[in-house]
């Protein structure tokens, strides 16, 4: 079933971690950011409800989507009031996943703001469109999807691989991990003039930060 919910997500432009038991997702967590979690009740080594306590308990808002077999109300008022921000009880149609998650992603960037900025550069999520002294970048899907990662993460390095998940989510194609520099190299080009800048952290990643 996980396997399946990676492919149909990735297919809509998501792009997703597999992680099959409590601690390779604590393990993943610990490294990486992500707009949401789908995370189901009952994994191999434990309960993702224990998982999602030490999330809160640490401070983490990360939304959460939790999957559950169980139909019974208390257990899932009580998985809502240990900061679930949603839940579908299984078996589910992938169309309804989908939508909810969606659901969440505007509920979070509503929360945040509808537009994220570095200098004169903005970055509208909801439109995967950018525009710099008010005029609009003309953008392929693939660099708006590369620029809204490294915007959502501002002064932050990301790695070559973790952009390449960005790109990669939208369709079957393999564009290769090099074709990174390919895209990086054209927005270095489009956002020229707006007061941010891509830097490479050589053998490490890239960040957007503000021209000196």
């Amino acid at each position: 079933m996980a396997e399946a919910i990676v492919t149909r997500l990735a297919r809509s432009g998501m792009a997703c971690d597999l992680a099959e038991n409590v601690a390779e997702a604590e393990g993943y967590l610990a490294v990486q950011r992500y707009d949401a979690v789908v995370l189901d009740i009952n994994l191999p080594d434990g309960l993702g409800t224990d998982l999602l306590r030490r999330l809160r308990n640490r401070g983490d808002r990360t939304p959460v989507l939790m999957l559950t077999a169980l139909f019974s109300v208390d257990d899932r008022v009580s998985a809502l009031d240990l900061g679930a921000d949603d839940y579908l009880v299984k078996p589910f149609d992938h169309r309804e996943l989908e939508a909810r998650l969606r659901a969440l992603l505007r509920r979070e960037t509503d929360q945040k703001g509808d537009v994220l900025k570095v200098a004169e550069l903005s970055f509208f999520p909801a439109t995967l469109s950018a525009d710099h002294s008010g005029n609009r970048l003309e953008l392929t899907r693939r660099e708006a999807a590369l620029l809204g990662v490294l915007l959502r993460h501002a002064r932050q390095t990301i790695s070559k691989e973790r952009l390449y998940e960005g790109i990669y989510s939208f369709d079957d194609v393999d564009v290769g991990l090099n074709a990174i520099e390919l895209y990086i190299g054209r927005l270095r080009r489009k956002i020229a003039g707006s007061g941010a800048v891509i830097e490479t952290q050589r053998g490490i990643g890239y960040r957007i930060i503000e021209s000196e």
